[in-house]
């Protein structure tokens, strides 16, 4: 299943797999046969409780690096998914609009979001690295968010 960095902020622990690169607005990205894989963080699920709903963009959308993308709905909030790169949407997990728990269950695997045809390879090294991204959910867990 990978390895993963444990992270222990304020008593809570979360995982942050090894070999994925991160955004600051805690989603993932892996790439795998020219596409890059995106979903929410184990962070990113935590901190949104039970996620009850999803809104998933088109199959063909075009999407930029940093813009909204989708929409997580939970018990506690509604936050939007960004695109980790950009280019266009090659596909989308349709089995989120019926579990979207698998966001909770499974967020490095069968919680992904979205699969991005990049227009920009060179993107993804802007990306933070597990040690980057495990820094940055201490300090902003840290910071009071």
């Amino acid at each position: 299943m990978g390895e993963f960095l444990e992270v222990e902020v304020l008593g809570k622990r979360y995982l942050v797999k090894t070999g994925l690169r991160y955004t600051e607005t805690h989603e993932w990205a892996k790439s795998e046969n020219g596409l890059v894989r995106e979903g929410v963080t184990d962070y990113a699920q935590k901190e949104l409780k039970d996620v009850v709903g999803v809104e998933l963009p088109e199959v063909g959308a075009e999407v930029k690096m940093g813009e909204s993308i989708g929409v997580l709905e939970s018990v506690k909030a509604v936050a939007d998914v960004y695109a980790a790169v950009s280019g266009v949407v090659a596909e989308v997990n349709e089995r989120l609009l019926e579990e979207p728990e698998l966001v909770n269950r499974d967020p490095y695997g069968e919680g992904w979001f979205v699969a991005i045809k990049p227009s920009n390879p060179e993107e993804r090294e802007k990306l933070l690295t597990p040690e980057q991204y495990a820094e940055h959910i201490k300090r902003e867990k840290a910071g009071g968010h």
